[in-house]
C-alpha cells in the first residue's frame, strides 16, 4: 500500500504545527519519523490515522485521494496508530479491552477474540493475561496490547509512537524481528516515530525529519546517531559532562526501614534505602520488577504492610500523598495525561490549580503567572491552550512548570520518557538545579544510558530483588543489562 501525504497543513491558534508537508510511504518500508519535541510529528502521525482533522491539503491511498474521519475510518483505509498514552478503558480486562477496540463494540464472540489476543501476543512474546484489569498493567504492557489489537484489525501501516518504552530488551528485540518479518513478507509499513536514536538505526531503513513544523529533508538509512542529530537540530550537540558532587556531610532527605510493599504481580520485602539531600539515586528493571511500588512509597501512594518511612528525620509513615506533599515531596508519574496533568485544562487552569490553596482563584494573577511560566520552561503552548494539544516534551515542561522550586525530594517515573535528546537534557538541567538546591532526587528509566549519566547509585530491580551499585561511575551498560536479566553478581542491597 502506497500512502501520500500531499500539502498537509495543521495551526493550533498561533501555532503553525504542520506547514506544507509532503511525504510518500511505499509498503514494505520502516520509516523513522524524526524530529525534536514540538516537531510536529505526531501532530502529522494523528492525521493519518484520523486522530486530527487537517487544516488543508490531502492523504491518497494507492493513488487515489481518501477522506475519513476519525481513526476507526482510518484502520478501515489500513491504517493504525498506536499513540504515546495508549488509549484504553482502564475499568475493562485486557480481553474486554482487546473486544472493544475492534471497532464493532462487543459482538466479537469472547473466545475467538482470546484466541487472536492469546496467538498475536505469543508471537511476539507479550505477556497478556486475558482476565488482567487494565488499571494493573504497566504502560509497557498497554502498549503492546495496542499492537496486537491493530495488527488483528488487518492494518497495513502501522504508526508506532514510542512503541518501545518500558518493554525489555528481548521483548524490543521480538518486536523489531517481527516488524521486519511484516513488511518483507506481508508488504506492511511502518512509520516509526522514536526519540531513541538507536532503534531508528537499528530497524529503519529511511528516515524523514520535521523541524519547527516543516519537513527538512529525508535520508536513504544507514545513518550515524550525529548525522540524525544534526538533521533534527541543525547542529551537533555537545557531549554530556558530569559534574561530581561531594555527599558526605549531606543530611539524610529520605529512610525507608524494612518496608514490606504488596503488589499485583510481585511483592517487595525488607526494603532499606537512604537517600541523602542532594543526591540521585535511579531505579533500573523491567516494568512490573517492584520499582515503581518503592517510588510510590516514597511519596505516600503506596502503602506498606510494616516499616517506616522518614522525611528531614520526621516519621511521615502511613500518611498521605497530599500530607507528603505539603512536606515537600514532588512526585512526576510516567503517565503524565493519566495522573501528572489533567486533560480538557487549559495551561493557565493547572498553573491555578498547582499554586491556588483557598477556594478562590484569581484568575488574573494565574494567567500573569502562567505566562512568566511558559517563558521561563519554554512551553510551546499560550495560557488557554488545553493541556492534550500539547506535544510530550511540552507537557513534561508543563509538569516541570508545576513542580516546587526547591523541594527536599522530587520522586519521578521516567521523567524523560519520549522526549528527543535535547529535551531530554533541558529537563534534567531543571532537576540539577533542583538537587543544586538541595533536592534528592529517585527516578525510574528503561534508559539505561540515562541512569549511568545521572544518577549517583543505582538499584536494579528483579522480581522485587533490589540489587545496589553503589557507584554508577563505575559500572556499564552491560551490567546493568545483565542484573536485570537476573545474573546477580552483586549482592542484594
Amino acid at each position: 500500500m502506497q500512502v501520500s501525504l500531499r500539502h498537509i497543513h495543521k495551526r493550533f491558534g498561533a501555532v503553525h504545527a504542520n506547514n506544507d508537508i509532503n511525504l510518500t510511504f511505499e509498503g514494505g518500508r520502516i520509516v523513522g519519523i524524526l524530529g525534536e519535541n514540538g516537531a510536529g510529528k505526531s501532530t502529522l502521525m494523528k492525521i493519518l490515522s484520523g486522530f486530527q482533522p487537517v487544516d488543508s491539503g490531502e492523504i491518497w491511498i494507492d493513488n487515489r485521494p481518501v477522506a475519513y474521519t476519525g481513526p476507526q475510518a482510518a484502520i478501515r483505509n489500513g491504517i493504525g496508530m498506536l499513540q504515546q498514552d495508549p488509549l484504553d478503558v482502564p475499568a475493562f480486562t485486557v480481553l474486554e479491552n482487546f473486544i472493544y477496540g475492534n471497532g464493532d463494540g462487543f459482538f466479537l464472540p469472547r473466545k475467538l477474540a482470546a484466541r487472536q489476543l492469546q496467538e498475536i501476543s505469543k508471537r511476539f512474546g507479550f505477556e497478556l493475561e486475558a482476565d488482567m484489569p487494565i488499571a494493573q498493567l504497566s504502560i509497557g504492557q498497554r502498549q503492546q496490547m495496542e499492537i496486537v489489537r491493530l495488527l488483528t484489525l488487518g492494518v497495513k501501516m502501522l504508526i508506532l509512537d514510542e512503541p518501545t518504552t518500558g518493554i525489555s530488551a528481548e521483548q524490543k528485540q521480538i518486536l523489531f524481528d517481527a516488524l521486519r518479518h511484516l513488511t518483507k513478507e506481508d508488504g506492511l509499513s511502518v512509520l516509526l516515530v522514536s526519540h531513541k536514536l538507536e532503534d531508528v538505526i537499528a530497524l529503519c531503513n529511511e528516515v524523514a525529519v520535521l523541524r519547527a513544523g516543516r519537513l527538512v529533508g529525508t535520508r536513504q538509512m544507514p545513518a550515524t546517531n550525529a548525522q540524525l542529530v544534526s538533521m533534527m537540530f541543525g547542529q551537533e550537540l555537545a557531549p554530556h559532562t558530569r559534574k561530581q558532587v561531594d555527599l558526605s556531610a549531606a543530611r539524610d532527605a529520605l529512610v525507608l526501614e524494612h518496608l514490606y510493599l504488596h503488589g499485583h504481580r510481585v511483592n517487595v520485602d525488607d526494603v532499606n534505602l537512604r537517600i541523602k539531600a542532594g543526591e540521585i539515586i535511579g531505579l533500573a528493571g523491567l516494568d512490573g520488577s517492584g520499582q515503581e511500588m518503592v517510588l510510590r512509597a516514597c511519596v505516600g501512594l503506596q502503602k506498606s504492610a510494616r516499616g517506616r518511612i522518614h522525611l528531614n528525620g520526621e516519621d511521615i509513615t502511613g500518611q498521605s500523598y497530599r500530607s507528603f506533599l505539603s512536606k515537600g515531596v514532588a512526585f512526576g508519574a510516567a503517565g503524565r495525561l493519566e495522573e501528572g496533568l489533567v486533560g480538557g485544562l487549559t495551561l493557565t487552569e493547572h498553573i491555578a490549580l498547582a499554586n491556588e490553596s483557598g477556594s478562590f482563584i484569581n484568575w488574573n494573577a494565574a494567567r500573569q503567572h502562567c505566562e512568566s511560566q511558559i517563558k521561563l520552561y519554554d512551553v510551546r503552548g499560550r495560557p488557554e491552550s488545553m493541556i492534550e494539544t500539547l506535544s510530550g516534551g511540552n507537557q513534561q515542561r508543563v509538569l516541570m512548570a508545576l513542580m516546587p522550586h526547591s523541594p527536599v525530594l522530587m520522586a519521578l517515573e521516567q521523567p524523560t520518557r519520549g522526549l528527543d535528546v535535547d529535551s531530554a537534557r533541558w529537563i534534567w538541567q531543571q532537576l540539577l538545579e533542583r538537587r543544586e538546591r538541595g533536592a534528592a532526587i529517585i527516578f525510574s528509566s528503561p534508559d539505561l544510558d540515562e541512569l549511568v549519566a545521572y544518577s549517583d547509585r543505582i538499584l536494579v530491580f528483579y522480581a522485587g530483588r533490589i540489587f545496589e551499585i553503589p557507584d554508577a561511575n563505575r559500572t556499564t551498560i552491560d551490567e546493568i543489562g545483565r542484573l536485570i536479566g537476573g545474573h546477580f553478581e552483586v549482592q542484594p542491597a
